[in-house]
């Protein structure tokens, strides 16, 4: 059954009694005090959480001369790993399983052909043994593993999908690292961020993040860094879906109500251009209206901001005084620190970061040549850097090959999957 017009109408109405008691300007008003009072230099409890690298800015270029400008690294290289997804079985198994992939701009088919195979087992009886070394299959061109994941009480599903893609992502990374001779983009942060918020959710969930499996995964993308930056090749990660929360926080512990639920909705106020209020429109607004229109958006040019170095929330861990989660750092632990800047495309009105460590982005001409080269990306595909989109099209694995993988297990496994209502409800696959 469908909604009739009335009701459309109706729910429809609830949003001038939503809108109606907000104003706009306030929250750019708010935006940019959080911008020149606070984001300079973020500070929690004393401790410096959030600051600028070099000058605190923010830029715009206009796309079509951007999209069309050179690029300051020749050969890109980008990665990404997929998954079937968490993967219940009536025997108690939780399975997932990830696969790793490397691209590259210019094309390179032989490395597009290695790939980094994981499944992550989680077993109820604690007398089970799953765990695998590492074998080659596809003449050498793919590595792959069983890992059996500690046992959880709760969260399973959350540890076997994190354990797979991290450990199938770095792996990949760490062993084709010696391939990649200009830069190195990660689909998505450079560091396993998944595993720092455990911590945060349950104390049993933060106490396992700290055990040898996942603390070995963490120790992957540690020794990543240590090997860019010992052979001076810049690495960093594309974020396509950023969710980090430290700058909302500071007007919130000034005693000033926060609007934004996250940094990627504050960022992408500061730096969405619009019109003057009321410029795309006949001016003839309702009291309804009031408050809640606000110009046409802008979208000829880019904006971005400069860098900031991040040692809050997530990050915290990778920050000079955290403790990496108990793995040890070869390097200055300064280097290993998160930093990252902002870009926004208003065509498609999505908001993306780009991270790298401070190893690298310490350098001002290093920080720049990043910013070029992003926001040359950006412009020119709407979207990921080209290099990081081949990745994810190799890694990506479809809905149907979802479904034929699940069937293998229930076959090897000799157990069906667990199955959910929602499953029914919205024909899953598997139905």
């Amino acid at each position: 059954m469908t909604l009739d017009p009335i009701h459309v109408e109706n729910i429809a109405r609830l949003a001038y009694g939503i809108g109606g008691d907000v104003d706009a300007t306030d929250h750019d008003d708010l935006a940019e005090r959080v911008w020149r009072e606070w984001l300079p230099e973020l500070r929690r409890d004393g401790r410096v959480v959030l600051a600028a690298l070099g000058d605190h800015e923010r830029h715009r270029a206009a796309i079509d001369d951007v999209a069309l400008a050179e690029r300051p690294f020749e050969a890109v290289h980008g990665l990404d790993s997929g998954t079937i997804n968490p993967t219940t079985f009536k025997n108690g198994l939780v399975v997932d399983v990830a696969h790793a992939a490397m691209a590259s701009s210019p094309t390179d088919l032989d490395l597009h052909r290695d790939r980094t195979i994981v499944a992550t087992v989680h077993a109820g009886d604690s007398t089970a043994g799953f765990d695998s070394e590492w074998t080659r299959r596809d003449e050498g061109h793919t590595k792959q593993r069983v890992l059996h994941v500690p046992r959880v009480n709760r969260y399973a599903e959350r540890v076997v999908h994190a354990l797979a893609l991290y450990l199938a992502e770095g792996t990949h990374a760490l062993d084709h690292a010696d391939r990649v001779e200009d830069l190195l983009v990660l689909d998505g942060p450079i560091y396993p961020k998944e595993l720092f918020t455990w911590g945060d959710r349950d104390p049993a969930l933060g106490a396992l993040a700290r055990e040898a499996k996942p603390r070995a995964v963490i120790e992957t993308y540690v020794r990543l860094v240590e090997r860019f930056v010992e052979r001076d090749v810049p690495l960093a990660g594309f974020v396509k879906n950023p969710a980090s929360g430290t700058a909302v926080r500071a007007p919130s512990r000034a005693g000033v109500e926060s609007p934004w639920p996250d940094d990627t909705a504050l960022f992408t106020r500061l730096l969405e251009r619009r019109e003057p209020y009321g410029a795309a429109g006949d001016g003839e607004f309702t009291d309804d209206d009031r408050g809640a229109v606000r110009g046409a958006r802008l979208d000829d040019d880019l904006t971005f901001t400069t860098w900031f170095r991040s040692r809050g929330g997530a990050d915290a861990p990778m920050a000079a005084d955290g403790d990496a989660l108990g793995v040890d750092r070869e390097l200055d632990p300064e280097l290993y620190e998160p930093t990252f800047m902002v870009v926004y495309d208003p065509r498609t009105d999505l908001t993306y970061k780009l991270e790298a460590p401070y190893a690298f982005t310490r350098d001002a001409g290093t920080r720049e040549r990043l910013t070029r080269q992003v926001v040359a990306e950006v412009a020119a595909t709407r979207g990921p850097p080209e290099p990081v989109a081949k990745a994810d099209a190799l890694a990506r694995i479809s809905a149907g090959e979802k479904a034929a993988l699940r069937r293998k297990f229930e076959e090897r496994l000799g157990s069906d999957q667990q199955a959910t209502y929602d499953d029914l409800r919205w024909g899953k696959e598997t139905y």
